[in-house]
């Protein structure tokens, strides 16, 4: 059966933690911290302003920073704001990202092509100087080794993308946009978490989200899916299904 994929790219697939860390050390010294880990869940949406001006940023939700260094710091909302103006300011940044687990794409792209996947990449990456945000995550992917990929810039709930495009599985590294898909679509939403399983979001089971603890992990949940499902039937065997034959 051809499984309707959406995967994300930030924390997902790309390292956009360790690109923004970069920055951020750059901008503000070696002595500051995002929270992130080795991922980007912990990254606070772009410009985000819920907090006043001089707190420091949001905490990582997973207790990523309780690893970090005690000499280190967490950047404040004026500069989240500064460092995201700074990243925008950099061309093509979106080209620049690492993969999180080196060949992830390249496997995903053979699997898809092996299984008749169709697949389409789902972010919130704002815009920067240089070609959009869709050119160059596009460029990126097939720089990893996925040709011709499909990438939709979201602005919104991705449950509702999900929704629309009759997803089957979601792919995501953060829980709000799982949760989103859980309770606006009925899609499958798998969450890569890449901290301890001890941290994970409680409750994820009872709202339908898959938790895994790799990109590796949710392609094993993906091959799984596509074993399991029942394959389309032609034209005869709708037929018959319809007439209760």
């Amino acid at each position: 059966m051809t499984l309707r994929i959406g995967c994300d790219l930030d924390g997902t697939l790309a390292d956009m933690g360790a690109a923004l860390q970069r920055e951020a050390e750059a901008l503000f010294g070696p002595d500051v911290d995002l929270g992130q880990g080795g991922g980007a869940s912990a990254v606070p949406p772009v410009d985000s302003e819920d907090e006043g001006e001089d707190s420091p940023g949001r905490p990582a939700p997973s207790g990523e920073s309780a690893s970090a260094p005690a000499s280190r710091r967490p950047l404040t909302s004026r500069e989240y704001r500064r460092l995201w103006s700074h990243v925008r300011r950099i061309e093509n940044f979106w080209t620049t990202l690492k993969e999180l687990e080196p060949g992830a794409v390249a496997r995903l792209a053979q699997t898809a092509g092996e299984r008749a996947w169709e697949v389409i990449f789902l972010t919130q990456r704002p815009s920067t100087v240089g070609e959009t945000a869709q050119r160059q995550s596009q460029r990126w992917l097939a720089a990893q080794g996925f040709d011709l990929p499909s990438v939709f810039v979201v602005d919104g709930s991705r449950g509702l993308v999900a929704r629309s495009l009759a997803l089957d599985l979601v792919i995501d590294d953060r829980p709000e946009n799982c949760l989103d898909v859980a309770t606006d679509s009925i899609a499958t939403p798998i969450l890569v978490w890449r901290d301890s399983a001890a941290s994970a979001p409680p409750g994820a089971a009872r709202m339908r989200i898959e938790t895994v603890f790799s990109f590796a992990d949710a392609m094993r949940r993906l091959e799984a899916a596509g074993d399991a499902a029942a394959p389309v039937p032609g034209l005869k065997g709708r037929i018959r299904r319809a007439l209760g034959l």
